[in-house]
């Protein structure tokens, strides 16, 4: 790992121990060089995926992306924050896990849909209105409408 300061490649890892999410390594460094002291969290990819577009062209696979797309929908909303990490570290499990290397955009935008589904409706709505391509007022109140008829399910 090579240190942020004084760029040497030779740095040392001085404790180790799980972040506060459990899916990354949290580790302490200090470089012999400068006397640098700096935190890396790192994570275990089982393999690198690759997002088709709708264009039909391919992009590495984003983790913060995902997750300041679900943020955004969450804007000014009471989500906690763990709860995010959760739905972010759970859809990324999933398409890995998935056997695939090459996850269609649409698949991934589904799998957003469904857990902002559990976390927040405002959420899901904001999300629903860029994914779907909202194009009038009619088109919020269908998702609304699914909202509603989920709700009805439930109480039955």
């Amino acid at each position: 790992m090579r240190c942020p300061y004084c760029q040497s490649e030779d740095t040392q890892v001085k404790d180790s121990r799980p972040a506060e999410d459990g899916a990354a390594i949290r580790r302490r460094r200090i470089c012999p060089v400068c006397g640098g002291r700096f935190t890396t969290f790192e994570r275990v990819q089982l393999r690198d995926l690759i997002v088709t577009k709708k264009s039909g062209r391919k992009v590495p696979f984003d983790r913060d992306k995902l997750a300041r797309s679900i943020e955004i929908a969450c804007r000014k909303r009471n989500v906690d924050p763990e709860r995010i990490e959760r739905a972010v570290s759970g859809i990324v499990r999933q398409l890995e896990s998935s056997g695939e290397s090459e996850i269609a955009s649409g698949e991934i935008g589904r799998l957003v849909m469904d857990a902002l589904k559990s976390l927040d409706d405002v959420a899901y709505v904001r999300f629903a209105s860029v994914y779907r391509n909202f194009r009038e007022a009619k088109d919020f109140h269908d998702v609304l409408g699914e909202l509603k008829g989920e709700e009805d399910g439930a109480e039955r």
